[in-house]
């Protein structure tokens, strides 16, 4: 062979790119088609994934079974939550193909307050393209965690002031109308059983409102509050306690044994009424215990839960105006007839109490002032500043803010509506009430 065919030859490259792409061709289609099957696996693995959180979600959801068994459940695995999970992920899934689903499986578990459901699953899809690289299928794993906080069940022990002082007209107008209508000019509607001098008659024909008359109402309207509130029959149950009924049965009085049945519990609330006295001086007009009821009350508080059906936390909801009457030799004030104490409320006897870990939510019904009257200027009148109540220097209202739990104090005056006060309370109760072990 002539030599200048032997250069061209070595010298000539017109086929190298044949060649090239003969070469290229097969790991260019095998990166295409991994690229195609990763896609399907990711999509279908997004629909699996979503399926799950639809049933992790769903399964824990105010409206499903589980939720229901565990308002009253102990700690542990709900039984109706896992199969409730399942058919929600077998739904969302519904038309879907391209899989095989090797494994699913849930649970709902309940911890204190906090319900926890979880979803997994596991399935195979076939490739396409993948199959000539000698792999027929890729496995997909998933799992989601839901959690919600479930409702917490509260005790409420409602203490309510009748004595004779929560018998003073309600509003300023009111006062008004008693003083002008008395011969001593008495503010005080004294729910007397001698009908000649009996000013809270007196007050029912002048419609004048007064303080325990509103007490009345808004211990019943707390009622419809807590019965619209709950999420449970029976995630929430009242007591109610007055002072007594008369002075000669002074002392903590029940008129309505702690229950679940809201409904009766308004109407039991119905008969709170003002103490009778027969007659001036009865007790020496001592009628406001403060220092034996508020032992008494605690003694008839058991003790607080963490907030589950069977172990409530326990709220005392106290309403007074706050001034102690009674016979007490370490009065906070000098004393008047021998023993009689008139003073601002004992923090202390309040302290005993939360320290058992009980909240005390207290409405203060702002104590009026009343010019008129010759006992309230000489033995109230030093401690109550402001013509129509507490001023930032009155020693009742700071010592009834002592004896609340933080955030839990609200003074009613004479123009403020002690119903929503009283409901504001037990909202506040409830938002902040949360587990604690």
């Amino acid at each position: 062979m002539p030599t200048h065919f032997l250069s061209r030859f070595r010298r000539d490259t017109r086929a190298n790119v044949a060649v090239i792409f003969a070469i290229t061709v097969m790991p260019i289609l095998g990166g295409v088609g991994c690229a195609v099957d990763y896609s399907m696996a990711t999509r279908l693995r997004s629909k699996l994934q979503a399926a799950a959180d639809a049933a992790s979600v769903g399964a824990i959801g105010k409206n499903g079974p589980a939720y229901a068994a565990a308002g009253t459940a102990s700690d542990g695995t709900i039984a109706v939550g896992g199969p409730d999970a399942l058919q929600i992920f077998t739904a969302n899934m519904t038309g879907e193909s391209g899989y095989t689903l090797n494994s699913s499986t849930a649970a709902v578990v309940k911890s204190g307050s906090t319900l926890t459901s979880t979803v997994s699953f596991s399935a195979t899809i076939n490739t396409t393209f993948m199959r000539a690289l000698g792999k027929n299928a890729m496995t997909v794993t998933g799992t989601s965690v839901s959690s919600t906080t479930m409702p917490v069940f509260i005790d409420f022990y409602l203490l309510l002031d009748n004595s004779p002082s929560m018998g003073v007209a309600a509003t300023p107008a009111d006062v008004t109308a008693m003083v002008n209508n008395t011969p001593d000019q008495c503010a005080f509607a004294c729910h007397d059983t001698n009908d000649n001098n009996n000013y809270y008659k007196l007050a029912k024909q002048l419609n004048v409102t007064t303080r325990i008359d509103v007490v009345r109402s808004a211990a019943q309207s707390l009622m419809d509050t807590a019965a619209a509130t709950e999420v449970f029959n029976n995630q929430f149950r009242m007591a109610i306690y007055t002072f007594g009924s008369s002075a000669s049965s002074a002392g903590l009085t029940t008129i309505a044994a702690l229950t679940s049945n809201l409904s009766n519990a308004k109407a039991q609330a119905g008969n709170i009424d003002l103490m009778t006295v027969a007659g001036q001086n009865q007790n020496n007009d001592m009628d406001t215990g403060f220092t034996t009821i508020m032992p008494q009350i605690n003694a008839a508080i058991p003790t607080p839960g963490s907030g589950t059906s069977n172990a409530p936390q326990k709220y005392l909801f106290f309403v007074s105006d706050g001034v102690a009457d009674e016979a007490n030799s370490a009065c906070l004030k000098p004393t008047s007839n021998g023993t009689r104490c008139q003073s601002p409320i004992n923090p202390a006897l309040c302290t005993a109490i939360k320290a058992r870990g009980i909240q005390i939510a207290v409405l203060y019904t702002t104590y009026l002032s009343l010019p008129t009257n010759a006992w309230y200027n000489q033995w109230i009148a030093p401690f109550n500043s402001g013509p129509y109540g507490p001023s930032p220097n009155s020693e009742i209202a700071q010592n009834m803010q002592s004896c609340a739990s933080p955030g839990f104090y609200f003074e009613v005056s004479p123009t403020d509506g002690i119903s929503q006060a009283m409901n504001t309370l037990f909202q506040k109760a409830v938002a902040k009430a949360h587990i604690s072990s």
